[in-house]
């Protein structure tokens, strides 16, 4: 290369370097002082939009562990209330089963005080819940966003299904129930042992038919007490007990429908009239049904659902009551049942719902007035109500347990995936200190050495100077 004033290459390629290591040593500096090895578009253009995509998941899914959370908090408080409805279900199934015996010698008035205020309770905390027909806030599909799915329609979401979850006495069916019992009394005195040699016999129509159970006295020993003993042994299997109410006036109780009718005046019960009595604690219509009626048949309404009876023609007091109570349950009414009342062709409907009879027009069948139960059924109606009523509240609180499980799973599976998120975009992101630190040394070496190599090409050009002073 020859020597020029003009041109100094050699000062010229020392600039470009000098240039070249001063923004290594800048950029390397940047990178030790913001912690970050892409600190704009141009570090690393295809590594931030990777890293961007890994910080747009990390900022979802914190606030969704965030959601979850509130989430999980949300459902311990439905859960304490569910809890503590649970724990007065079970008092008023003990105040419902010291009711429904028989050898009860308190005042049923006021275990049914405490069971009504019970079931305000329940419709309070329900309501406080937000599970009440008043108060219905929480009676939804709740949906809980905690992110980490492919869109924000897609596994994102933890749904907890408490559209069916209402718990106040209506959805739980405790509305009309009661503690108070409605037993069906026999005579008018109170019940004195039957005498030596005696026997008084009862017939008890329920739904499968007629049964008869009798009470034979065996001595100036044998009690009140021994002899429904003995009637309620024979009694069990048609889930029928006997008792003294309050007076000491026999009585007969059952959740299901029947009427009892005594055959003799005197006795253990002092007689009762021959029609008999009927289960009060349920709904009652008499119907009476002409068999050779069918060009009108007889209808049973409850609520929306309509049965059709229609006995053939001829049939039998026993193969009537069949047909009426197969027909019954096969057109969707369960909670009524027919029993005879001994008379051909006259029949008891009994249920624990509201329900009306009617004859088609023009039949020759005839139906009584509705009379209404006492208490849906009395005490122990009221034992079977609560006994659903408890498994209608544990199928809710399966559900929030249920939820609190998912959310705490989807939680956990949310801080999972914020750390490795945020490993991945460190890696592409995040400075490497130690290498960094590395580099700036050999960054300040070469500026260094740049700037002293310059300043001898710089000098360079001076050597002319000496060929000219020799000249």
């Amino acid at each position: 290369m020859s020597i020029s004033f003009q041109t100094n290459i050699a000062s010229m390629i020392a600039a470009v370097n000098l240039n070249s290591n001063n923004n290594f040593q800048t950029n390397t500096i940047q990178q030790l002082t913001s912690g970050y090895r892409i600190n704009n578009s141009g570090d690393d253009a295809a590594g931030l939009a990777v890293a961007n995509g890994y910080a747009a998941s990390i900022s979802e899914l914190t606030q969704g562990v965030l959601n979850g959370n509130q989430g999980v908090n949300t459902l311990q408080i439905i859960d304490g209330g569910l809890s503590n409805i649970s724990t007065m279900l079970n008092r008023m199934q003990t105040l419902a089963t010291e009711s429904a015996t028989s050898t009860f010698t308190g005042d049923r008035a006021t275990l049914n005080q405490e069971y009504q205020t019970l079931i305000g309770e329940v419709n309070r905390e329900a309501s406080n819940i937000g599970l009440s027909s008043t108060n219905s806030t929480n009676a939804a599909n709740l949906s809980v966003f905690i992110g980490g799915g492919q869109t924000a329609g897609s596994n994102s979401q933890v749904q907890v299904d408490l559209a069916n979850g209402l718990v106040d006495s209506t959805a739980l069916s405790l509305t009309n129930t009661s503690v108070a019992g409605s037993p069906v009394v026999v005579g008018g005195a109170a019940a004195a042992a039957v005498g030596a040699g005696l026997t008084e016999t009862f017939t008890v129509n329920t739904a499968s038919g007629a049964s008869t159970y009798s009470v034979t006295g065996q001595g100036a020993t044998d009690t009140v007490a021994d002899q429904l003993s003995r009637l309620n042994d024979q009694m069990s299997s048609a889930g029928i007990t006997a008792g003294l109410n309050s007076s000491g006036i026999l009585t007969f109780t059952s959740t299901s429908a029947f009427n009892v009718t005594d055959s003799q005046a005197a006795g253990l019960s002092g007689g009762i009239a021959a029609t008999g009595a009927n289960n009060t604690a349920l709904n009652n219509q008499t119907l009476v049904y002409n068999n050779a009626d069918t060009a009108a048949p007889f209808t049973v309404t409850e609520g929306n659902t309509v049965a059709t009876l229609n006995v053939s023609t001829g049939s039998s007091n026993t193969s009537a009551l069949q047909q009426i109570n197969t027909q019954l349950a096969a057109q969707g009414i369960t909670d009524v049942t027919a029993v005879s009342t001994g008379t051909a062709g006259t029949f008891d409907l009994q249920g624990t719902g509201n329900f009306l009879a009617a004859p088609g027009v023009g039949a020759a069948s005839t139906v009584g007035a509705v009379t209404t139960g006492t208490g849906n059924g009395g005490a122990e109606a009221a034992i079977n109500a609560v006994t659903a009523a408890v498994q209608l509240l544990g199928q809710v609180q399966g559900t929030v347990g249920a939820g609190e499980n998912d959310l705490n799973y989807a939680i956990g599976l949310a801080n999972s995936q914020i750390t490795n998120f945020s490993a991945t975009e460190s890696s592409i992101r995040d400075a490497d200190v130690a290498t960094e630190a590395a580099n700036l040394t050999k960054a300040q070496v070469l500026e260094q050495a740049s700037v002293a190599a310059m300043a001898q090409a710089n000098s360079a050009p001076q050597v002319i100077l000496s060929l000219l002073k020799s000249a």
